[in-house]
């Protein structure tokens, strides 16, 4: 910097100055061109003279220029040693701080609450030497909010700040979609929050958003990001033959480009769009999971997480089916895992057990047993009547479709077994959950099974009345094939859940050939005591039926005529003993137990009433 200290003369200094720096006369005239506006997409290009401004420290900015400077203006920690005449022929502020000066010592004035800082205040200068500005989405909100605070309008000079950043912004910024949003995020500045606030931008950008984001899709003509899908092909587009067709704008467009926005303002943007009521309610749910998601992804103190917990907790639709199940669940593990409050947590549980039915297996992995329990038992309540806390006290009967209740029955079979691979699982935790959903209806008792043979296998200290109070969860009538012939060969269940099996298994067998038999049962014979040799044969004889008929279930009436003797001494056997155990243990006793005496004595019957014939 050549000086900074004030030359004399008053006006007809400033002409010198002017005259030395050879300005453009229309910069100090009241004409306004807008051909002088160059457009570059996103951009404004003002002014048309070279950038003269440099540093000579990290905290001085100067104008280099033969005229030596006569004022210097303070912005928060910078200094700018300027010339007046370029401020006053644009700024109606300066014009009423600054008078001019006969003495030799510079004007120094302090501007510490302009919008933007310094870099406002620079934006404002160079647009007052006639230096090149460019305006973009990043700084328009800077500009404009120090250009009104600079008293920078139409009545100080024609084509000023004021008009010019108005224009753009009405004419670019709030016409494109990710400005709108790019513009959106520089209000949350601290140096511009009230300034933007005084002048609405704020407001005029949520309106642009919100706009947009309720637009019909097929009107959607501006680009966005969007990587949640892809097409068949990859990340191109489809062929139809070999011309490369327009993919249909997605409803959620919009969702993925509000993910970068900060909580606050993400909440403004939301809170605006519903107000509209064009978008529907699975889309702005959709919204709140991808924002959750890419949030909770990025990390952050649980401070931060727990803010935005109980924003996207407030933001939520009420209803029902406008949020899906996995997200419900997510949003309540971090609420447990934060401690949000029991009020909170409740309202969440309410909405999963709604719908259960959409959950997944690896979705309840991520909550605590006992939660999932309630969550259960919320489903299982939608059937009974209750209050539905009308003024005139009517009562409200909710029923769940044969559907979902399959749909739950399935995933607590599949969930119990994932969690019986934890050898710390207490049994009352495991068979309390199981007994929950054990009048849902089941396609087959194979889900139950193999949860009892998982824990049984992470168990292997279980008393004998532990072993029959997990077994009792399943039905051996509704075992597949399959499961059958996997449970014979079981070496953990117990014998007389075995046993039981294969009878069922004969039953079922003789239920597709002929009934009869060459082969009659005496009473001395039902009630014969088996041997290990004769139980093993058994097994052998079957898994060997099993072998050759591929397992299909197809059996012929020939050569399925099993050991009725064996199987009838194993029953006889064992009755004594299941009487035994059942006064042990308190409860029902098992489907199996109580079926297979109902099919021992019809069986008997039969085979009594053949012997006879």
């Amino acid at each position: 910097m050549r000086s900074s200290s004030f030359g004399k003369g008053g006006v007809s200094e400033c002409l010198q100055w002017r005259k030395n720096l050879k300005f453009i006369p229309h910069f100090f005239r009241t004409t306004y061109n807008p051909r002088s506006w160059v457009f570059s997409m996103k951009f404004m290009k003002l002014g048309s003279k070279p950038d003269l401004f440099q540093s000579s420290s990290e905290n001085t900015r100067y104008v280099a220029a033969e005229l030596a400077t006569d004022i210097i203006v303070n912005v928060c920690n910078v200094k700018f040693y300027l010339h007046k005449f370029p401020l006053l022929s644009k700024s109606g502020r300066f014009q009423k701080m600054m008078t001019i000066s006969h003495d030799e010592n510079a004007i120094e004035i302090d501007l510490h609450e302009i919008p933007g800082g310094p870099g406002g205040f620079e934006i404002c200068a160079k647009f007052c030497y006639g230096m090149t500005v460019t305006l973009n989405a990043y700084n328009v909100v800077v500009a404009r909010c120090a250009a009104e605070y600079l008293e920078m309008h139409e009545t100080i000079d024609k084509g000023n700040l004021v008009y010019k950043t108005e224009v753009f912004l009405d004419s670019s910024i709030f016409r494109t979609w990710k400005d709108s949003i790019i513009v959106f995020q520089t209000t949350k500045s601290l140096l511009l929050t009230s300034s933007s606030d005084e002048l609405k931008i704020v407001n005029r950008c949520l309106d642009s958003i919100a706009s947009k984001a309720s637009m019909d899709p097929c009107k959607v003509e501006w680009s966005y990001t969007y990587n949640r899908t892809k097409s068949e092909n990859g990340n191109e587009t489809p062929l139809y033959n070999g011309v490369r067709k327009q993919v249909m704008v997605p409803k959620d467009w919009w969702v993925e480009d509000l993910c970068e926005l900060p909580v606050d303002l993400y909440k403004k943007v939301i809170t605006t769009i519903r107000g509209k009521g064009k978008v529907s309610l699975d889309v702005l749910g959709e919204s709140l999971k991808a924002y959750t998601q890419k949030r909770l992804k990025n990390g952050g103190d649980d401070v931060k997480i727990r803010s935005l917990i109980e924003t996207i907790m407030f933001l939520l639709p009420k209803e029902k089916t406008s949020v899906s199940c996995d997200f419900l669940i997510q949003l309540l593990h971090e609420s447990v895992r934060l401690d949000c409050g029991e009020t909170r947590r409740r309202e969440l549980g309410q909405r999963i057990g709604q719908q259960l039915q959409n959950a997944s297996v690896s979705d309840l992995m991520n909550l605590d047993v006992d939660l999932v329990q309630e969550l259960v038992k919320i489903f299982m309540m939608q059937d009974q009547i209750a209050d539905n806390g009308d003024e005139h006290g009517f009562l409200e009967v909710k029923f769940v479709d044969s559907a979902s209740k399959v749909k739950v029955a399935k995933l607590i079979d599949c969930y119990v077994a994932e969690i019986a691979k934890n050898p710390d699982l207490p049994l009352l935790k495991f068979t309390d959950l199981a007994e929950i959903v054990s009048t849902l209806p089941r396609i087959s008792h194979d889900g139950i099974y193999r949860a009892i043979d998982t824990f049984l296998k992470e168990h292997p200290g279980m008393s004998k009345i532990e072993k029959k109070r997990v077994c009792r969860l399943m039905d051996c009538r509704k075992l597949s094939s399959e499961a059958c012939m996997h449970a014979i060969q079981n070496e953990r269940l117990p014998l007389r859940i075995v046993v039981q099996i294969l009878f069922f298994e004969q039953i079922r067998a003789g239920s597709h050939g002929s009934s009869r038999s060459g082969t009659t049962n005496t009473e001395e014979e039902w009630d014969s005591v088996p041997t290990s040799e004769e139980l093993k044969s058994l097994k052998g004889e079957f898994g060997s039926l099993r072998i050759k008929d591929g397992g299909n279930g197809n059996r012929k009436a020939k050569g399925m005529v099993m050991s009725t003797r064996i199987l009838s001494k194993l029953f006889s056997s064992k009755d004594k003993d299941s009487d035994n155990e059942s006064s042990e243990t308190s409860g029902s006793p098992s489907p199996c137990s109580t079926n297979v005496r109902e099919i021992k004595s019809n069986t008997g019957s039969r085979s009594r009433r053949r012997s006879t014939s």
